[in-house]
């Protein structure tokens, strides 16, 4: 009985931390001074736009060492869903919060995806070191947005750091380790393990790889991994930074390298002993009805297109920009994207794009090989790569703008009321008029309005005042003119000119 109750309860499961939060607060600096390292002087822009797995070790004040997996998000707004899933995975979320700028759009973005999901969590306050810092006043801004943390009338763990000195990151991880002890999550080190994969992308040398968290259990090669429609057998196994180790168990990142198919973020993946187990819960998977609507624009006649072809270097990315540019459209045109995939740009991306008249191929985060490069140059097609994606974003604005269809439009320049017709001669009308605004040029053309309704068009011909011959007449002023129209001209129409405008 007490084995059974034993096997049950199972093993204390390190926490899985999802460090989110606005922009630029110091969400990859704080992990960089946990680890040691320097991953934020790596990032394009210095800016994190992929989300990372780092497992941590470190001594607790009862001197046991302690393990913490930390999920890394980028901050930029391009990158909710990534947040989602996150959120989703994760046991306990540190929402950032700079000392120096206070609460943020992403910030409440988060807060709400923290909510929705019943997720333990607490605030982080960073940037202490920097002389615009003000932790108090940073608290009273997180009360005015509904952020009640403990001292300012709510009951959320709140600690204040510096990824700089070092202050404070102890309290943090000792914080962290306090709220698991209290959601007390448990797991069991001798089953299969299996997990939630987060990011998948392609290796050019080791083919489809995917990143994921282990929740139950424990991996080993040897085993075979299945998710919704794909399998990978487990020759090797990789830790979070990619590292061969004999086995991994819950909480920690795992890499599994070759899989059949791009397995989907955000989906469940399990391992098996046999590869027919992990194939009948691949296919199993596949037959579970996802609900994967996504919203299109409306496409309205007299909508032109841009043809994209877009690479990214993970199914992240290439999810966040996707998002982004559904985002964008003019009035007459609209992104549309033709082709997307992981990996970098290839022949094949060259021939779709060649396939669309006015085609683009659009990277994010990838590579062009040189021959691909040279078969784009020589077959017209333009190729362009991004780093950062604010900066892709802002590109295909401006390509948007420059392949925009222009219509012309006529616009009023100015009207004149018809006072007195003198004569008529072969379709040409002697007529007295005034100005009532604008301007009236000769060679104009006019649209005749009578009681409101557009009954014919004319040409001004001719244009006198005083019997002198002139080539524009102003508001307010009295003339003569020469009207060529089929339509005859009567005392009281409307004469609009208008000239031909290209938008």
């Amino acid at each position: 009985m007490a084995q059974s109750e034993q096997k049950k309860v199972g093993s204390a499961r390190p926490p899985v931390v999802a460090i989110l939060g606005h922009i630029d607060h110091g969400k990859s600096t704080l992990i960089d001074y946990i680890r040691k390292t320097k991953v934020t002087e790596t990032e394009v822009g210095s800016i994190t736009q992929h989300i990372s797995a780092y497992e941590i070790t470190y001594t607790a004040k009862d001197g046991q060492n302690k393990h913490i997996t930390f999920l890394d998000t980028p901050g930029h707004e391009a990158f909710s869903s990534i947040r989602t899933r996150c959120t989703n995975v994760a046991d306990i979320a540190a929402l950032i919060v700079s000392a120096e700028d206070g609460v943020k759009p992403q910030t409440l973005e988060v807060l709400k995806q923290i909510k929705e999901c019943a997720l333990p969590y607490l605030v982080v306050i960073t940037k202490i070191d920097k002389p615009s810092a003000d932790i108090l006043r940073t608290k009273q801004n997180l009360a005015e947005n509904e952020i009640y943390v403990e001292g300012y009338g709510g009951n959320t763990p709140v600690v204040a750091l510096s990824s700089k000195t070092g202050e404070g990151v102890n309290e943090f991880l000792e914080m962290i380790d306090l709220m698991s002890e209290m959601e007390d999550k448990t797991a069991d080190r001798d089953t299969l393990g299996s997990g939630v994969i987060i990011e998948s992308k392609r290796d050019a040398k080791r083919g489809v790889l995917a990143v994921g968290i282990i929740k139950d259990g424990t991996i080993r090669s040897g085993l075979f991994a299945a998710a919704l429609g794909t399998i990978a057998p487990i020759r090797f196994l990789l830790n979070g930074e990619g590292k061969m180790v004999d086995e991994l168990s819950f909480s920690s990142p795992v890499q599994i390298v070759g899989w059949d198919k791009m397995p989907d973020i955000g989906e469940e993946f399990k391992t098996f002993l046999k590869k027919e187990d992990a194939l009948s819960f691949a296919v199993q998977m596949s037959k579970v009805i996802r609900n994967h609507h996504q919203r299109h624009p409306v496409v309205e006649t007299g909508i032109s297109f841009l043809p994209i072809v877009l690479k990214a270097d993970t199914t992240g990315s290439l999810e966040a920009v996707t998002g982004e540019l559904r985002k964008i459209s003019r009035e007459r045109i609209m992104p549309k994207i033709i082709l997307s995939s992981v990996g970098s740009i290839n022949e094949n991306d060259v021939k779709s794009a060649l396939s669309a008249i006015g085609a683009v191929i659009i990277g994010f985060n990838t590579k062009v090989e040189p021959r691909v490069a040279l078969l784009a140059e020589r077959s017209g097609i333009t190729i362009l790569t991004f780093g950062i994606i604010y900066e892709l974003t802002d590109k295909i604005k401006e390509l948007l703008s420059l392949k925009e269809p222009r219509i012309e439009t006529e616009e009023i320049v100015g009207n004149a009321k018809v006072l007195k017709l003198f004569g008529i001669t072969k379709g040409k009308q002697i007529i007295g008029g005034r100005v009532l605004s604008g301007l009236i040029k000769r060679g104009a053309l006019v649209k005749i309005i009578r009681r409101d309704t557009e009954i014919g068009k004319g040409i001004v011909k001719e244009l006198q005042q005083s019997k002198i011959a002139i080539d524009s007449v102003t508001e307010g002023t009295e003339f003569g003119a020469m009207i060529e129209s089929k339509i005859e001209v009567a005392p009281g129409d409307v004469l609009n000119a208008v000239i031909l405008v290209t938008k």
